[in-house]
């Protein structure tokens, strides 16, 4: 029944999202469109959707892949420095190769964002501490601290204004030929389907995940990874979506459980969802001015954790 919902919220959404913008084009246009009016549908209105439905899908299941195997509902690609690791990574890309192709800034920043994963993965098995609001705390911390060396050496290089287009998602950039580098996250989710059961053991501590025969370090290799890489993907291409990888999966498993492979589903779609809500919102909120997605999704996003954070004992 909540998939049905979901589904009928995610077509409406979509279809709401193709019609709204400055341009005025409503679903009867289609049947007598004008060439300027087909181009903008082309070149922007459907990149767009897609490139939202991609990263808000790819966004929400690795932040649930980071749950599982850190055994904590607070961690995700934001509170664990992973986002913020690719920045950094982008930033020494284009210091290094001033003419770097995304494909190579992808690359540079992947690298960045797996090390800043392990990282604060090893903090984590350090912590005597394990009260589960302090360890997203510790990984916040951390994160703020690669973001400051980020903008140090922006500054320093006179790249501020170059990294300025990774502090917030804006999805009014992407246009056709500029987001195209969102497929890869496609088969990347695809795997995490596959290795969803395996990503559940590993989840339950590297003891019992051994005794069950399965090589621990290896699956959480592959999930830390997948995590990574979409990471690179999203900032690359969108910029920073904060809280999204956090909030979703705890709302799913509030009524679907713990088990990976039954809520990546409803994880992916109800981020979907939420992130074509926060996208509408900031088209119409100062129409025919936009705000951009990091703000909204950033403002709704912050509000929600820290409702989790004050009931953090119900839901870790």
């Amino acid at each position: 029944m909540k998939t049905r919902y979901l589904l009928l919220a995610f077509l409406i959404l979509s279809v709401t999202s193709v019609f709204v913008g400055v341009k005025d084009i409503s679903p009867l246009d289609l049947f007598h469109l004008s060439d300027e009016k087909l181009q903008i549908l082309l070149v922007s209105r459907l990149p767009r959707l897609i490139s939202i439905i991609i990263a808000g899908m790819s966004m929400s299941v690795v932040g649930l892949i980071m749950q599982q195997l850190s055994r904590n509902k607070f961690v995700s690609p934001t509170t664990a420095g992973t986002m913020d690791s690719a920045r950094f990574g982008i930033l020494i890309s284009m210091l290094l190769f001033t003419s770097a192709s995304p494909l190579q800034k992808m690359l540079v920043a992947f690298v960045f964002a797996l090390l800043g994963t392990f990282i604060f993965m090893k903090i984590l098995e350090r912590v005597k501490y394990k009260d589960p609001i302090f360890i997203p705390l510790v990984g916040l911390m951390f994160g703020n601290i690669v973001s400051s060396a980020t903008t140090f050496f922006a500054y320093k290089y006179d790249l501020i204004q170059n990294m300025s287009a990774w502090l917030q998602g804006d999805f009014s950039v992407i246009m056709k030929g500029r987001y195209e580098m969102l497929y890869i996250s496609i088969p990347i989710l695809i795997v995490a389907y596959l290795y969803a059961n395996k990503f559940t053991i590993a989840g339950m501590g590297e003891e019992f995940s051994t005794n069950l025969g399965l090589n621990h370090k290896k699956i959480v290799n592959i999930g830390l990874t997948i995590v990574a890489l979409v990471s690179a993907l999203v900032v690359l291409t969108v910029g920073m979506l904060p809280f999204l990888g956090l909030i979703i999966p705890n709302i799913v498993s509030i009524y679907q459980g713990d088990n990976l492979k039954k809520s990546l589903p409803h994880t992916a779609l109800l981020g979907v969802v939420f992130v074509l809500f926060c996208d509408i919102l900031g088209r119409v909120i100062i129409y025919p001015y936009e705000v951009s997605i990091g703000l909204t999704v950033g403002v709704l996003g912050s509000g929600i954790f820290l409702y989790m954070l004050m009931r953090g004992r119900a839901y870790a």
